[in-house]
């Protein structure tokens, strides 16, 4: 049975996509730890993390670097923090979460409000810097495919 980010990837289930390419994909995490709080997977279903192909692995590593240097552009946060639990979902996924302030509470499984039309305002400008910070950020076929402008609806 496809896992709900499978589902996400094929459009079965809506998102607010930041980017994509052959291998991986990005989107905003509906249960923000903070604004602007994004997944970044595998598109080949794999549990964890660590049992993923070495190419696999840094390949996700190396996209979830270009999407937070697109997320350092458009949001401007003191770093980007990443998580890695693995718990929830039974595929394969990082959490790049943005550090606003010193002593912020980013902390899985307690989310901030926020608004759909704030979602998408935030996706937006990260697919914006996206394309700004472009393909030349990682290295080894870190090409990247333009980010989709469609959001896919409002969760």
């Amino acid at each position: 049975m496809a896992t709900i980010f499978t589902k996400i990837i094929e459009g079965e289930i809506p998102c607010y996509k930041i980017a994509e390419n052959e291998g991986y994909f990005a989107f905003l995490d509906i249960r923000p730890a903070a604004k602007g709080h994004t997944l970044v997977v595998p598109k080949r279903e794999t549990d964890y993390l660590f049992d993923l192909e070495a190419a696999d692995f840094s390949g996700l590593m190396l996209f979830a670097r270009r999407v937070a240097k697109a997320m350092d552009r458009a949001l401007q946060p003191i770093r980007t923090g990443v998580v890695v639990e693995g718990l929830e979902v039974p595929h394969a996924h990082v959490h790049l979460i943005p550090i606003y302030r010193e002593g912020q509470h980013a902390a899985l499984g307690n989310p901030v409000d926020v608004t759909a039309e704030e979602m998408e305002a935030v996706a937006e400008r990260i697919r914006v810097a996206w394309g700004d910070v472009g393909a030349g950020v990682g290295a080894g076929g870190d090409t990247g495919q333009e980010a989709g402008h469609e959001a896919g609806g409002n969760p």
